[in-house]
């Protein structure tokens, strides 16, 4: 058995008041970060490397209405798996979360509790510990509170049963660990809280519907914004402050290749039976970045050597085989130029998806905020 800890450091967003956690296993070093914040990802990255911690796991306990998410982001950068409750449509995750699931780091493991109330989908995550547990609670049970229930289909009799019937059922000495706090308190119990919590702590579920109806709060100020994004992973649909293009069927001619083609036209190729996806990217960035499940993998270049892979002309043509046109993609859409062309001069009718799977880098030298298919939210995964 194992007979150490595992380790919880804690991190707050002040901007919204949001507590992210990373978990970790102090003998391999291999964790979990919940509930991330964009705005805070170059303090988590720091940590994370300071500590030379493996993050294997981007964990969401709901989609957010306070902030947007980098987990996105931290699975582009480290490669971590993101998952998020199955509940709440969040469908860039690559793992969707179902009441029970466990999910493993080192020695350890967290268990997924279906919590639904502030939203439908919400979940908080346990790790058991024979010296006193801990639940990552999100916002369905805070310190002396609990979240609002008058939006994003939350729901009062819902929360009152995840609270009384699932949360508070967890050993009294458990540690709770909120998703927020505006007083700046840091954590608390579960018997603690059962005991004093002024929301639900001796009331009736009527008692505390009518509690939660008239609560009578203002709208979250980023919630137009954020929602969006993090049904996305954070990958943001409004970078920039550009709108999605709307001449998407739009097809220009280009020379060498039958033509460039914006995602949505292709994946609706692909869609009706009328081409085939090749995804030409290497096959690091397909495992690290995300893939597009219904793509067939032909890289161009096999990274770090910089040759053409000398088996694309035999690969592009067997694909081709079937009669149906090519649509190849690349991250941003230099590479599918140069295949799309290879494969017209084989006599493959070839098109050249603009944007490809990240987009062009940004300012900050960081892709998957100017466009590209993930950004524009069509189907994707991870590894």
């Amino acid at each position: 058995m194992h007979t150490s800890q595992a380790q919880v450091i804690q991190l707050f967003d002040t901007q919204s008041s949001t507590y992210t956690y990373l978990v970790y296993d102090p003998g391999s070093l291999d964790a979990v970060i919940i509930d991330p914040v964009d705005d805070q990802i170059q303090r988590d990255q720091q940590l994370i490397q300071d500590k030379g911690l493996k993050v294997r796991w981007a964990l969401e306990t709901h989609a957010h209405a306070d902030h947007i998410t980098s987990a996105g982001l931290l699975a582009e950068h480290f490669g971590l798996k993101t998952a998020a409750p199955e509940g709440c449509n969040i469908g860039t995750a690559s793992v969707q979360l179902v009441d029970g699931q466990i999910i493993p780091f080192g020695a350890f493991t967290l268990k997924a509790l279906h919590t639904p109330g502030h939203t439908a989908g919400s979940m908080s995550f346990y790790l058991a510990a024979k010296e006193g547990g801990h639940v990552f609670s999100g916002d369905t049970l805070l310190i002396q509170g609990c979240g609002r229930t008058d939006f994003q289909s939350g729901s009062a009799q819902a929360l009152y049963h995840s609270l009384t019937q699932i949360l508070f059922k967890l050993p009294h000495n458990t540690t709770v660990w909120p998703g927020h706090d505006y007083q700046g308190r840091t954590h608390s119990s579960i018997g603690n809280e059962i005991n004093n919590n002024v929301r639900v702590a001796g009331h009736t579920e009527a008692q505390f519907v009518a509690i939660m109806n008239n609560l009578n709060l203002p709208k979250p100020r980023r919630i137009d914004e954020a929602v969006p994004a993090n049904l996305n992973s954070g990958l943001r649909q409004d970078a920039g402050g550009e709108t999605v293009r709307n001449d998407v069927l739009t097809i220009r001619p280009a020379d060498g290749y039958a033509g460039d083609v914006y995602p949505e036209l292709a994946w609706h190729w692909v869609q009706s039976g009328e081409a085939v996806l090749v995804d030409v990217r290497s096959d690091a960035e397909r495992a690290w970045v995300g893939f597009v499940p219904e793509a067939k993998p032909l890289a161009w270049k096999q990274w770090p050597v910089v040759d053409v892979n000398p088996e694309f002309d035999a690969g592009i043509r067997a694909i081709a085989a079937t009669g149906l046109k090519i649509v190849l993609l690349c991250r941003s859409g230099v590479r599918s130029v140069a295949a799309a062309q290879r494969a017209t001069n084989l006599g493959i009718e070839a098109f050249n998806i603009l944007e490809g799977f990240e987009g062009d880098p940004d300012a900050h030298a960081h892709r998957g905020k100017l466009g590209g298919w993930r950004m524009r939210g069509l189907p994707w995964g991870q590894n």
